[in-house]
Order: C-alpha cells, then structure tokens, then sequence
C-alpha cells in the first residue's frame, strides 16, 4: 500500500483534516469547499505556468530550458554559469578528498606514535599497591610513588 502525500501531508493527517471539515461545515458544504479549493489550486497553476512562459520568452532562445527551480540565484548561477567549470571543480574537489584521506591517516599514525611513547614512559612506573594511588594517578597522571613523598 503507498502511503497518500499531498502537499506533505500523511495518511493519517488527511484522516483527521477530512473528519474536522466534516464537523466544522458539515457534510453538506463540504463539496462545495472542494471546488473552490480546486477552482484555486487551477488558477495559481495557470498564473504560474503563464509566468515562466512569459519570462522564458522574455529573455530569449538562450533560456528556453528555464524552468520555476531555476529562478533560485543559487541554481541559476549554477546551471547558466558553472556549467563550463564544472569539470574543474570536480577536479579540484577530487584532490582534496584525496588529501583529506592522506591527513586522515598521517593522523592515526601519530596517535598510534603518541600511544606507544605513553606506554613506553609509564612501563618503567611501578605497579600500584593501592587501588586509591591508582586512581589518583590516572587522574592527576603522576608517575611517582605517592607513599614514598
């Protein structure tokens, strides 16, 4: 079963949307209210379509491809004007997840470096007696005996 979105709106909110119309105009205008709801929906449309054909024809052969998206700057700039360098910036987005990846893994070498050299300073440390001094050095990483001082 798919699930009914209109206008994203679920199932189940069209449910509840149909059952408050029913009781706030009753069931006998509800028709009624539909078709100007369409009567509407249809008129908008038609403004719009109408719009886009008179700015395509507007601007000329060039933009015949316009479409309603492309009237966001961000996508016209990209669609009109990127469209030459697009290969370039791949390129160049290419090379720095190429780096990205090699910084990546000089940086775990460094932690696995910096973790044998941890471990290498505290095995000359001797093991503690008691759990407390254990705990304040893993808190305070003292590396002295706390019961000669």
């Amino acid at each position: 079963m798919v699930p009914l979105a209109i206008f994203g709106i679920n199932g189940s909110e069209f449910v509840i949307l149909a059952v408050l119309a029913v009781i706030f105009f009753g069931p006998e205008r509800i028709p009624e209210f539909s078709r100007k709801a369409a009567r509407v929906v249809f008129y908008v449309r038609n403004i719009a379509n109408d719009a886009t054909s008179q700015l395509k024809e507007e601007l000329g052969p060039e933009y015949k491809d316009l479409t309603v998206e492309d009237l966001n700057p961000k996508t016209f700039v990209k669609k009109h004007l990127l469209d030459d360098i697009q290969d370039q910036i791949s390129e160049v987005k290419d090379d720095l997840n190429v780096v990205k990846t090699e910084l990546n893994m000089a940086g775990e070498d460094v932690a696995a470096a910096s973790a044998g050299v941890g471990a290498a300073i505290h095995a000359d440390s001797p093991a503690p007696v008691d759990p407390d001094v254990a705990s304040m050095r893993a808190r305070y990483g003292l590396c002295f005996d706390l019961e000669a001082t």
